[in-house]
């Protein structure tokens, strides 16, 4: 079968001539009929086997049978996990539609949402996003889906796994209830039965492979290596490794991040893509990679659903995914449109029992590699350490975790108890005035009867100012003066 077979307009056959596609994959073949004919359909198929194609063809050519010049309203939507599956997606709208006059436009989060509502004033005939920038357009008025033709759920499985179900429910109650539905997944686990029931209406099942099988033409190796010895056995494979191209993936962000460090140590180029990056960052490092700039793309799992890298030739699997229908999207990065690939996966004692669920989901063994430096030599489970309570709210001194370096903090300091009353000075009797020397006498009578004439005032520094009282001459203090304000 060719594409011609297909019924498809001249000016998509032109397109699909100067990407280079002559037969039509499996997918392609058996779901643009049905689509073209207005049919809901389910397409379970592996990842790179050209899904893309087999609804985006229809819909440009079902669009442009009547096409309006303002491009309004929007009628058809693709919703999506991930930004770069949504701009992946964009793409392939733009290169299938080259020379129709559909117009497309793609809106997601993470960056300003002022350049994507410009686009949408001029008017779009299909919407791809992700589904948080969408409802958060809706509300503020900005998008009306009342009036949507064709609805496509593309990944719908890492859709429901990365907890978008209630986003995706939101979305599907603005459509209108007569529409056409396209629901897309390279695998069809069986919690998204429910689903499929309630937005489909006597859908065309398309299944080329059984669900969660990889690609044939894909190789793949293990290497039983402990965790500490990872990064070390990567950077050995890159430095005996011809690859001009391959891409990383690990199970977390700060392990991403660690990776490029050792490999830019190492002096091999590497840049990552996570959810921490910015969009901008995440749309540098995929230029960069598929530009040639670099030579590794260390990514985690949010992200391997939209790089769709031509000629991929290695996919290397740092951790092993706990979910084993994430090895199926991960390989699936090479070997896309019939060509061979190369899939190597590090695995260490505590991943064997996801090694196992991956093998009963594809149902073969992945070959094990022996030679190499760093063989496994942990045989028995790490032990996590137990977290420290969080300190209470009402000692946050006492259980506060203490950090390496900080100073020691005094223990706080305990209510002084109450002093008791001084006693009153007890008076002592004074020797007779005879037996006292004349200066003490004369201070005693001052005390006793103080003399009516003004005392003498004597400067005890020079550098004071005149008339400036020091202390009187006969031991007696001055009074304090009281201000006027505190006068009754």
């Amino acid at each position: 079968m060719t594409f011609q077979d297909l019924h498809l307009l001249p000016a998509l056959l032109r397109a699909a001539d100067e990407l280079g596609y002559k037969t039509p994959s499996a997918v392609q073949a058996a779901a643009i009929g049905p689509v073209l004919a207005g049919r809901d359909l389910i397409g379970c198929a592996q990842t790179g086997t050209g899904k893309t194609a087999a609804f985006a063809m229809p819909i440009l050519q079902r669009l442009q049978s009547r096409i309006d010049k303002t491009h309004r309203p929007i009628r058809a939507l693709i919703l999506t996990p991930t930004r770069e599956l949504a701009l992946q997606i964009g793409e392939s709208f733009e290169r299938y539609g080259k020379y129709l006059s559909v117009r497309s436009t793609v809106i997601f989060g993470g960056v300003g949402q002022a350049p994507q509502v410009e686009a949408l004033a001029h008017g779009v005939d299909v919407l791809i996003a992700t589904p948080g920038r969408l409802n958060d357009l809706c509300d503020q008025g900005h998008i009306d889906l009342s009036l949507i033709e064709t609805f496509v759920l593309d990944e719908a499985d890492r859709m429901l796994d990365m907890g978008f179900i209630h986003d995706v429910r939101k979305v599907i109650a603005r459509l209108p209830a007569k529409r056409q539905t396209l629901l897309f997944s390279a695998t069809m686990p069986q919690e998204i039965a429910a689903l499929t029931k309630q937005i489909l209406r006597d859908p065309v099942r398309v299944e080329v492979k059984p669900p969660s099988s990889t690609v044939e033409l894909i190789e793949q190796r293990l290497y039983k290596v402990d965790k500490a010895n990872k990064r070390r056995l990567l950077v050995w494979l890159l430095k005996h490794r011809q690859e001009a191209s391959v891409l990383v993936f690990t199970a977390t962000k700060h392990g991403a991040d660690r990776v490029v460090r050792e490999l830019t140590q190492s002096k091999i180029p590497a840049m990552a893509i996570h959810g921490n990056k910015s969009q901008t960052a995440r749309v540098k490092a995929l230029s960069s990679f598929k530009e040639g700039a670099i030579r590794v793309l260390v990514a985690t799992d949010i992200a391997a659903r939209g790089i769709d890298i031509h000629e991929l030739p290695l996919v290397i699997n740092f951790d092993l995914p706990n979910v084993p229908e994430t090895y199926v999207h991960r390989i699936g990065r090479t070997g896309r449109a019939g060509r061979s690939g190369l899939a190597i996966s590090f695995c260490n004692f505590d991943e064997l029992v996801y090694l196992k669920d991956i093998e009963k989901l594809t149902r073969q063994s992945i070959p094990v590699v022996e030679d190499h430096p760093w063989p496994m030599e942990i045989f028995e489970p790490t032990l996590k350490q137990p977290r420290p309570p969080r300190p209470s709210k009402q000692q946050p001194q006492a259980n506060a975790r203490k950090q390496p370096g900080a100073p020691e903090k005094s223990a706080p300091k305990q209510p002084e108890p109450a002093r008791a009353p001084a006693p009153k000075p007890v008076p002592v009797k004074q020797p007779p005035a005879a037996n006292l020397p004349e200066t003490t006498h004369f201070a005693q009578q001052s005390a006793a009867q103080p003399s009516k004439s003004p005392a003498r005032k004597y400067r005890s520094d020079p550098f004071a100012p005149p008339g400036k009282v020091v202390a009187f001459a006969d031991g007696r203090r001055r009074p304090r003066r009281r201000s006027p304000g505190k006068q009754q």
